[in-house]
């Protein structure tokens, strides 16, 4: 049942009922109540299916004006979280189904409906993916005068060390090498995405990714492999190297989680 709320024309609530939301705070309205709806779909406190109160109620139970849970409602549906039908009918989808990465990237603030933590670990296992594909693909498809910079780069790489910023820094040009080296766009604006942060990577803790980070003659040798166009080699050791930092899940052993790589 909705909250009972007197709203008034500047989009402001008079007095709450027993069951009145937490306050708003004035600034990116649409921002709070986007994250709040988006919480209830994710968690399932809102079901697959359900259809979600008008506007009008919407407007009282969360005290702003109509304008606001419109747009808030916009950027659901834009998310593929909810669907909006003609007449104004709203309803729940099953986001598993129907979401897309632009979830993910409005994850910082949801809460514990996603965690980070969660989040963080299966982009890093899209990353490994990726990564491991772009190795393959590149070393089919680069140019030789990107193999001999894929090369140069990797046995420059050791100069950076042993300091992880700067040696993570120095990973991430050396990637765009290969990226942009196996010709797919798709895989250049993911890795844009996880590199600028849009995407949980972006936070992962430079201790967690120590293996991978000083493994120089790791490196040196996917650069080999991928000059020498071995596709095959290149793919495995990438997904090996990018693996290093992906943590175990609950229950499941180093032995296990290795397996399931190869």
């Amino acid at each position: 049942m909705l909250c009972a709320m007197t709203t008034s024309s500047a989009g402001g609530c008079d007095e709450p009922a027993d069951r009145a939301e937490a306050p708003i705070r004035r600034e990116s309205l649409s921002d709070q109540v986007f994250a709040r709806l988006r919480d209830r779909l994710l968690s399932g406190q809102i079901v697959a299916g359900a259809q979600l109160p008008a506007e009008r109620d919407l407007a009282a139970q969360f005290g702003v004006n109509r304008h606001v849970i419109r747009e808030a409602l916009k950027r659901l549906h834009q998310a593929r979280l909810i669907e909006i039908a003609h007449g104004g009918r709203t309803t729940a989808l099953d986001w598993r189904r129907t979401a897309g990465l632009d979830l993910v990237v409005s994850l910082p603030g949801a809460g514990q409906v996603l965690t980070l933590d969660g989040a963080q670990r299966d982009t890093l296992e899209m990353r490994a993916c990726i990564g491991s594909d772009a190795a393959r693909l590149c070393a089919l498809r680069a140019a030789p005068s990107v193999l001999d910079a894929i090369v140069a780069a990797a046995e420059d790489y050791q100069a950076h060390g042993p300091d992880l910023d700067a040696l993570a820094d120095a990973d991430i040009a050396w990637w765009r090498l290969v990226i942009e080296g196996c010709g797919n766009l798709a895989y250049l604006l993911a890795f844009n995405s996880l590199i600028g942060g849009a995407l949980a990577f972006g936070d992962t803790p430079r201790e967690q990714r120590t293996g991978e980070l000083l493994d120089v003659r790791g490196r040196i040798r996917l650069a080999r492999l991928i000059a020498a166009r071995d596709a095959a080699g290149a793919e495995q050791l990438a997904r090996e190297l990018l693996s290093r930092s992906i943590p175990p899940l609950p229950g499941v052993t180093a032995a296990n989680a290795l397996e399931a790589r190869k």
